[in-house]
């Protein structure tokens, strides 16, 4: 299987241009804003959302060529990203992410906060700045939905009553909104017909829903080095993603220990052992599979391209990271 620097090849020169650019960006700041954003955009990170809409862009144009303002739509929807990531941080307490210090326990959680608020701000202004109200609809949009998505999961905490609609609702909020409404971005900006927009639309909503539940999967099955976080650590603080949800279906003895938050010796563990004796991680694996077979539907009516060949491929690579 490809790995991501493989599968994003075709914009792989694109990708650089915009890591040097979102230096020049985020630059006359504050000192310490900027050595925050510095900090996070040279923090590793694959890219895969402003990788996938240039690859989105690239294929969409007959000579394969980028705009300014798909670039720069490129650009903001790192940074929007960034920024949620800031903000996750904080409210997960996390010390690291992908191995390196997170912002707030670099800094302070203020500075965190302010980082994260500064680069919404940021992302906003370069947004109005492309003079599309379609776009700036759009990508509003994601920034509610992230808000949104954090405050449900917060809400819904250790709760065994919530429904799945709920659960993917958060997903859809917290993951698939960028991917989704930047792919049809892109697509608003190439000047595609309706139709065409609800595919792109669609190719990255679920695709962000696949994305999710395999990481939901993951927080189960998958080794902490894998992770970069210990397992079970969705679990353990109440969030309750598709395999606890469908493990509850068939144990309902797990409802009690989930609901008086695993305060009794061996209660995670045990919790941990009916999902993993129950059928919720293959039909977790199916669900995610079901996702990803339909984002890749959606985009069989581009034009053959290096770029559509590597969106195409992207589905089966967020599921390869269950095997």
């Amino acid at each position: 299987m490809a790995t991501v620097t493989e599968l994003l090849q075709p914009v792989e020169l694109d990708l650089e241009t915009l890591l040097s650019d979102l230096r020049s960006l985020i630059g006359a700041g504050h000192p310490i804003l900027q050595a925050a954003a510095e900090h996070l955009f040279s923090a590793g990170g694959k890219k895969i959302r402003p990788g996938i809409v240039l690859l989105i862009s690239r294929a969409l144009s007959p000579e394969g060529d980028l705009t300014a303002r798909h670039r720069r739509l490129a650009e903001i929807t790192e940074m929007i990203h960034t920024a949620s990531l800031v903000h996750d941080d904080v409210v997960d307490e996390a010390a690291t992410r992908r191995g390196v210090a997170t912002v707030h326990s670099r800094f302070n959680h203020r500075v965190a906060v302010l980082a994260g608020d500064f680069l919404f701000a940021q992302a906003s202004w370069h947004l109005a700045n492309l003079d599309d109200l379609e776009v700036v609809k759009l990508l509003s949009r994601v920034i509610m939905d992230l808000a949104d998505g954090e405050v449900k999961q917060g809400l819904f905490r250790y709760d065994t009553g919530q429904s799945f609609e709920t659960y993917l609702e958060k997903s859809y909020c917290k993951t698939a909104s960028l991917i989704a409404n930047s792919a049809r971005a892109a697509g608003v900006l190439s000047d595609q017909t309706p139709q065409q927009l609800d595919q792109l639309y669609r190719f990255g909503r679920q695709l962000g829903l696949a994305f999710q539940v395999v990481d939901d999967i993951l927080d189960f099955t998958g080794s902490e080095q894998q992770l970069g976080k210990p397992a079970a650590s969705d679990l353990a603080s109440g969030l309750l993603t598709a395999p606890a949800l469908y493990a509850l279906e068939e144990q309902p003895v797990l409802a009690g220990l989930i609901e008086r938050e695993f305060s009794g010796e061996g209660d995670l563990e045990q919790a941990l052992d009916l999902v993993r004796a129950s059928d919720a991680i293959p039909r977790s694996r199916a669900l995610a599979e079901t996702f990803a077979r339909e984002a890749r539907e959606s985009l069989q009516w581009l034009p053959d391209s290096p770029s559509r060949r590597a969106l195409l491929e992207l589905p089966e690579f967020v599921l390869s990271r269950l095997y």
